[in-house]
């Protein structure tokens, strides 16, 4: 002690250490929402010194007039806590000298706090208990730590109260550039042992649910760089309305591989894993508003909403008052003076796509689905599910009058085609401020102009109440091709999967059917165009023969042509989010029977199907 400070009575040390103990404790009960721009700890000389607390509190996903939820959190010593917590970022080459206060009235194991790279580490802590941890940031990436006070041993098996226990950790290359956007995904549930019987109490991306969080705005040109996290228990297919982004690296809590620049494809749609990270780069060519968001309509239904939300000035908006959960909202600016936008001009072709109700279909329950009509198009005048292939030409502009002879409104996205946000098909939320995109009220219609860049496959689905018009029917495979080019059904198949009916439990078809037989002819190149958009359901998809998967060559993935190194033959398997388009090519020189068998990430089997080889010519 220096000269002069005298220690305090005796009668004054209970009160403070009271005082003590109560600053190092996170301010209030209260569980904030983290945007993760400000990084955690003070970093001085490489080395980076945090101090964490892990204890109970109180959040409310939806705001402050939404339903509070009892959670578990971390937070900075003295601060507040977190949902997610405290983001540790440092440049490559850190030390992390991380202090951790277990406040909870139970042991807590704390998983992700170890060198990277390096093995997997776990620390433990008894209630009330402190430990310190170092470790070393040595290789770029984005990772994330998460505590468990059941000994999960991974988040997969994490429920209930400590769902919203974690944070990330960037580890930046030298010379990274600044003002990416680092989201965490993140699913309240009950406890349940298995993920299936686990209903979702909340849905949040950096502890918000939508549309209770802030509207992200960039401008035209911009170079908008995203880390994904993905921090819950179930795969989520995260999709970008309007535009494609490139994959630039995929990993976990423990390991990220940052790819080559030879090796970044493009996607509309990313499927993420329980645990599962990822880096995007997204440069934005047009205007308008867009959405980002999970593509399983259970993780943006409005039956994860406790409270109401009025849009101002948008009574019944569909995307902001019967939207939910996962949903990231993007406002693309023009920069000032930038010259405006190229639109697509004439001559289009014109087509009408209907919408209509088919009675009794499934079983009470309706069908609703699409007649297509117009320019190049002999067809019957009945509702087909899927519906009708809507085949357009790579650069050639297309007007199609969406025709809404339903009972209710309806709006139809494009999945995967790049157009102008007004005609994006999400209505209320489509278009810029003052020509929002409206409804197609029954009875009414409303024309969709673009014309689409690049050749590949699309669909095309209903935006509006999708956990009905979806699973009763509203989709159907887009598929542009090259100019000249002509679409031969011998040789080019769609394989598009979905939800048979709006009952509860999940029945799979492939091209409407729960038997699918597929003929091929050998001897000739096939390129099978692969879609899943059944509502609720990632799919594995495998062609098999004699019980071993077959061979066959990848070429695209949400329409956009893969990398020439990823091009090679590999086994038949994939596996494929809600909203995930694959082309492959196949070839067999001889006759032959392959099964096609279709399950559920778990395991569970959804559908089997017949693919026939037959020989050149036709059957003998």
């Amino acid at each position: 002690m220096p000269p002069g400070r005298r220690h305090p009575p005796a009668s004054l040390l209970p009160g403070l250490l009271l005082l003590l103990a109560w600053a190092d404790a996170p301010r209030g009960s209260d569980v904030l929402p983290n945007d993760n721009h400000s990084a955690a700890g003070e970093l001085r000389d490489g080395v980076l010194e945090v101090h964490l607390v892990a204890a109970a509190g109180t959040w409310r996903p939806e705001g402050r007039e939404g339903a509070a939820r009892e959670v578990h959190a971390f937070g900075e010593r003295g601060g507040e806590l977190r949902d997610p917590g405290p983001l540790l970022r440092v440049p490559a080459g850190t030390e992390i000298r991380a202090t951790l206060r277990n406040d909870l009235d139970r042991p807590l194991v704390v998983h992700g706090l170890h060198d990277r790279p390096g093995p997997p580490d776990t620390l433990h802590l008894a209630p009330g208990e402190s430990r310190e941890v170092r470790f070393r940031a040595e290789r770029p990436g984005t990772y994330f730590y998460w505590g468990t006070t059941r000994h999960a041993p991974t988040v997969r098996e994490r429920f209930g109260e400590d769902t919203q226990l974690g944070g990330a950790i960037v580890v930046d290359p030298p010379g990274a550039p600044g003002g990416d956007h680092v989201f965490v995904i993140s699913l309240l549930t009950d406890s349940a042992a298995t993920v299936g019987p686990r209903k979702i109490r909340a849905a949040v991306v950096n502890g918000r649910s939508w549309p209770h969080d802030a509207l992200r705005i960039a401008r035209v040109g911009d170079t908008v760089r995203m880390r994904w996290i993905n921090a819950s228990d179930r795969v989520h297919p995260m999709h970008l309305h309007g535009f494609y982004f490139r994959v630039d690296a995929r990993g976990h809590a423990a390991h990220d591989t940052l790819y080559a620049e030879s090796e970044r494809r493009l996607a509309v749609t990313e499927l993420m894993g329980p645990g599962t990270t990822m880096a995007l780069t997204w440069v934005p060519e047009r205007p308008g508003q867009w959405l980002l968001h999970c593509h399983m309509l259970g993780h943006v239904s409005p039956r994860l909403r406790t409270t109401p939300h009025a849009a101002a000035g948008h009574p019944h908006n569909h995307t902001l008052d019967a939207m939910s959960g996962l949903v990231i909202g993007w406002r693309i600016v023009t920069p000032e003076g930038a010259p405006p936008g190229a639109a697509a001009t004439g001559p289009f072709r014109r087509l009408r796509l209907v919408a209509r109700t088919v009675p009794g279909l499934y079983g009470e329950d309706p069908g609703q689905g699409f007649v297509l009509q117009g320019d190049g198009v002999a067809g019957p005048d009945s509702v087909s599910i899927p519906g009708p292939p809507l085949v357009l030409e790579q650069g050639r502009p297309v007007r199609i009058t969406v025709v809404n002879e339903l009972a209710e409104p309806t709006s139809i996205h494009w999945h995967g085609i790049e157009l102008e946000s007004f005609f994006d098909g999400v209505s209320g939320w489509s278009g810029e401020p003052g020509r929002i995109a409206p409804h197609v009220a029954p009875g009414d219609s409303f024309e969709v102009r673009f014309a689409p860049p690049r050749a590949g496959t699309f669909i095309y689905h209903t935006h509006f109440e999708e956990d009905r018009q979806l699973a009763s029917g509203m989709y159907g495979p887009l598929i542009v091709i090259e100019p000249g080019q002509v679409l031969d059904p011998a040789v080019d198949h769609v394989l598009l999967f979905s939800q048979q009916g709006p009952e509860e439990g999940i029945r799979v078809m492939l091209n409407g059917s729960a038997a699918p037989r597929i003929e091929l002819e050998a001897g000739r190149r096939h390129r099978l165009r692969l879609i899943n958009i059944s509502p609720n359901l990632p799919l594995v998809v495998s062609l098999l023969s004699d019980s071993l998967p077959a061979t066959w060559l990848p070429v695209a993935k949400d329409g956009a042509d893969l990398p020439a190194h990823q091009r090679r033959p590999r086994p038949a398997v994939q596996v494929m989010g809600v909203g995930e388009a694959y082309d492959f090519e196949l070839q067999l020189d001889r006759p032959a029977e392959l099964a096609l068998r279709v399950s559920d990430p778990a395991g569970v089997f959804r559908l089997a199907g017949t693919v026939r080889v037959e020989p050149a010519g036709g059957p003998r």
